[in-house]
């Protein structure tokens, strides 16, 4: 409780704010830890996909189901695992395409280029050779 008393002062007042918070808060943090076992109470309860060892089962009932369980996880997890490297084989497939075309254009370039080389050297080997030697000048230099 708060006093505001001429006796009490600010201190004393100030101590007893501070007590009220730190209860306020102490019941908040209660109230949150009970929920969250509630809440962790419930998710422990859920069963989780995975291979259960069946022969620990006593009826015959109970251990068809354990099987049949393990059965759907394996079929659920092939068709997953299936599915995704189906999509990995199909990226791979686009990109060997895409390989290809680039292949098959870099050879047409490479095929224009010899062409182009060919005819040069063609036409240097039909061209008349050069003389080396420079022609003399009038002159007559001596």
């Amino acid at each position: 409780m708060v006093s505001l008393t001429p006796v009490a002062g600010f201190e004393q007042f100030a101590v007893m704010n501070e007590d009220l918070m730190i209860a306020r808060i102490a019941s908040h943090a209660v109230a949150i830890a009970a929920l969250t076992v509630c809440l962790v109470a419930t998710a422990g309860a859920q069963d989780v996909p995975g291979i259960e060892i069946c022969t620990v089962e006593k009826t015959m009932e109970r251990r068809t189901s354990c099987l049949q369980s393990n059965v759907d996880f394996l079929q659920k997890t092939i068709n997953k695992l299936t599915s995704d490297h189906q999509q990995k084989l199909d990226a791979a497939n686009r990109q060997i395409e895409a390989l290809k075309g680039s292949v098959i254009a870099l050879q047409k370039v490479v095929d224009e280029l010899q062409k182009k080389t060919a005819e040069e050297l063609k036409k240097k080997a039909d061209a008349p050779p050069a003389k080396d030697v420079a022609p003399a000048s009038k002159d007559g230099a001596k």
